[in-house]
């Protein structure tokens, strides 16, 4: 570490690795699953008391309305919860962006509820990785760099939203916006176990598209009847084949059907598409409309499409390899041998890189399985991670950006 300066020094002195541990056992203790807005409502006040250690104005954003398709083909509004949103020194010359989600894929009647060690020290709780460790990260990071002489430099925004886990579609706006004239973002999902980051990724797109047929009796009068299930598994097929090189499909699930003596009216499918370029998402978009006129003709069906692509693709331009160059001299100056690759999966770091904004999105603790009830924290991470954030935010602020 001999070439920390003696303000990085300082300030990493006083992570308390301890003292985050504790936080996020409390925070893992809490059910805060997407659908879940009791326990989110309870996050929401433990992380707003915890960020009150920082200056600024905390306050929590109302969810923007979202619309979901039933799986009887109505389209009605689905609740979300508050997102936190916390603003430091607006007038600094330097704003950066921070961003983390406090939702888990686990709902409250899932059985994965409680924390417990494993053999290897490994914390096993749901969410510790993704990532209420990585929030505890961010924060003893900012508390960090708030104790540095440097501080007065640095403005900054915190958006810890409560639906990153099914797409951010009620907190994009909000992310686009606290995005807007950011010198730099970063975003706390969890690194790999061995700390490799995240890279370039790909973008993600998820729709319900709803088939209305005609209902008739299977046996007397089959031709009179428009059977939406054989409809739509045409649909689905026409999408599959849409696979490439550029774009991956998933017919995920359909939801319709009845009983055997009746010709169905009504099937819903459910489908993801993985674009890897602009151009990717272009072609999917005209491709899902032409094979969507194309079964509505051949079966003589009304098809409705519900989604979009919600989150872009996100490449290293420029402005972002300048910022994981930083934070990779930050980790070696620390200790820590920093690389990434390229990955499939997305996040918020997608919204945040399509407003032309750099993102390192993988800044949280180091852990694994997550999504899964073997999710795992490994938690010497925590402030091991908490270190590099604060080296690479203090050095923006030095530098006067990137």
């Amino acid at each position: 570490m001999t070439n920390l300066s003696t303000i990085e020094r300082d300030a990493i002195a006083g992570i308390d690795g301890s003292a985050m541990l504790d936080q996020v056992l409390t925070w893992v203790a809490v059910n805060s699953g997407t659908r879940n807005l009791a326990g989110l409502a309870t996050m929401a006040r433990l992380l707003a008391d915890a960020f009150g250690a920082l200056p600024g104005e905390i306050a929590l954003v109302p969810a923007a309305p979202v619309d979901t398709v039933t799986s009887a083909g109505h389209v009605e509004p689905l609740a979300h919860g508050d997102h936190l949103s916390l603003t430091v020194r607006p007038d600094a010359p330097i704003q950066l962006l921070l961003t983390g989600h406090m939702d888990t894929v686990f709902a409250a009647d899932h059985p994965f509820q409680t924390a417990r060690w494993l053999d290897n020290g490994h914390l096993n709780a749901p969410g510790a990785a993704d990532m209420k460790g990585g929030i505890a990260v961010m924060l003893a990071a900012l508390k960090a760099v708030e104790a540095t002489p440097l501080a007065p430099r640095l403005g900054y925004r915190v958006i810890l939203n409560s639906d990153e886990e099914t797409g951010s579609l009620s907190s994009s706006a909000l992310i686009a916006e606290a995005a807007l004239g950011r010198t730099a973002a970063l975003t706390y999902e969890p690194a790999l176990p061995d700390g490799t980051l995240a890279g370039a990724r790909g973008g993600t797109g998820n729709f319900s598209i709803v088939i209305h047929g005609r209902a008739a009796h299977a046996g007397r009068n089959p031709e009179d009847g428009r059977n939406a299930i054989v409809a739509v598994a045409d649909l689905a097929l026409r999408l599959a084949a849409l696979i490439g090189p550029d774009l991956s499909v998933n017919p995920a699930r359909i939801d319709g059907g009845g009983p055997n003596n009746i010709v169905p009216d009504l099937a819903v499918l459910r489908v993801n598409f993985r674009p890897k370029s602009p151009e990717a998402i272009a072609r999917a978009d005209a491709a899902i409309n032409a094979a969507i006129a194309t079964v509505a003709a051949e079966h003589d069906v009304s098809i409705h499409r519900h989604g979009t692509f919600n989150r872009p693709p996100k490449p290293i331009d420029a402005g972002a390899a300048k910022l994981f160059d930083l934070v990779k001299q930050a980790g070696a100056d620390l200790g820590l041998a920093i690389g990434w690759r390229d990955t499939g999966g997305v996040c918020d770091g997608n919204n945040i890189a399509a407003c032309g904004i750099p993102v390192v999105d993988t800044m949280g603790a180091r852990g694994g399985a997550i999504h899964s009830a073997d999710e795992f924290l490994i938690p010497e991470s925590l402030a091991e991670r908490a270190a590099l954030s604060a080296v690479t935010i203090l050095r923006i602020a030095e530098k006067g950006g990137l």
